[in-house]
């Protein structure tokens, strides 16, 4: 009898352009068992969030991945609109896909986390790449939740460089710094993975291409909605291409890319009112020779990587990953 060896996973976003190319990934990743996603408001809303997954679930022909809708308020404020400047008034660039024939579970995105960690104890991993709202009311709804949960990993958070919505923060932490300081503070392992390394990692026009020309009908749709995010980019880049956020934590949360400065530290999330609000604060003093983790730390925060992702992520989202090495 063969034993099932894939990790179960629950996927926490926003769904918005970059985290579609982390959706594709996770897809095509061998490694994992997507078990549940839910969906939060921030590039979009929630709801908005939860209509682009489902149709890309079926542009993938996995209509077997539940979908369930959480948050479209933050903990302590209203959701403002998201970044439609960035993603595209529906989130993924303007382009439109066929229409899902499911609708979202019943159960809430918080819910529903809870529940997977009962079906898997021990055993779930999560993976967040949106504001941590839905993670959480999932914690103040359960406080065992992390006791059942095996890691996180979430992007989000600026290090040692600038945030992307005000000088220090960076969005998935500026949208709802409450939630994020409740996810840290949690008493299980978590992998933050900030702007110091997304940035670092870009997707150009050739990688796009590959998409493009890939016979993969999701691939294809992500290729489409890049246009949109390319001409965001522009500005920061001086050329068409786009950081990679979250495909990166998503890479990291299955394998594919190793984090190899990764130190285990004390974080804290600013919440004050104050032009610090959102920073991560990351005490990396005693870093300069190398990483070093500090005694009681759960929260680490990748730095570096062992290999530049856009390669292996346009390699597997295209069914072509065997070709490179």
């Amino acid at each position: 009898m063969t034993q099932n060896t894939t990790r179960p996973v629950y996927f926490d976003c926003d769904t918005g352009i970059d985290d579609s190319l982390a959706l594709a990934y996770l897809l095509a990743s061998p490694e994992i068992d997507l078990v549940g996603i839910g969906t939060v408001s921030g590039n979009t809303s929630s709801a908005q969030a939860a209509v682009n997954t489902l149709g890309l679930l079926a542009l993938a022909g996995r209509d077997d991945v539940p979908v369930a809708v959480g948050a479209h308020d933050f903990l302590t404020h209203p959701f403002d609109g998201g970044a439609p400047h960035v993603h595209g008034d529906n989130g993924i660039g303007e382009i439109t896909l066929p229409p899902a024939t499911r609708t979202p579970e019943a159960e809430d995105a918080a819910h529903m986390l809870i529940r997977l960690s009962h079906e898997h104890p021990g055993a779930l991993e999560v993976i967040a790449v949106g504001p941590l709202t839905n993670i959480a009311t999932a914690l103040a709804l359960d406080p065992t939740l992390p006791s059942r949960v095996k890691q996180v990993t979430a992007m989000g958070g600026a290090a040692l460089v600038p945030g992307n919505i005000t000088p220090v923060a960076e969005a998935n932490i500026g949208n709802d710094p409450e939630a994020a300081a409740a996810t840290v503070s949690a008493d299980w392992p978590v992998t933050l993975v900030p702007l110091d390394v997304t940035m670092e990692n870009v997707f150009d026009e050739d990688d796009r291409a590959a998409l493009l020309a890939s016979e993969l009908p999701l691939a294809r749709a992500v290729g489409e909605m890049l246009g949109f995010y390319f001409d965001f980019y522009v500005g920061t880049y001086g050329e068409r291409c786009s950081a990679l956020h979250d495909p990166l934590a998503a890479a990291i949360a299955v394998g594919g890319v190793t984090a190899t400065n990764a130190p285990a530290v004390s974080v804290v999330v600013d919440t004050s009112q104050g032009p610090a609000r959102g920073q991560v604060i990351c005490d990396l003093r005693g870093q300069r020779r190398g990483p070093v983790d500090q005694p009681g730390a759960t929260v680490r925060v990748v730095l570096g990587t062992d290999a530049p992702l856009a390669p292996h992520l346009a390699a597997r989202i295209t069914g072509a990953e065997v070709l490179v090495s």
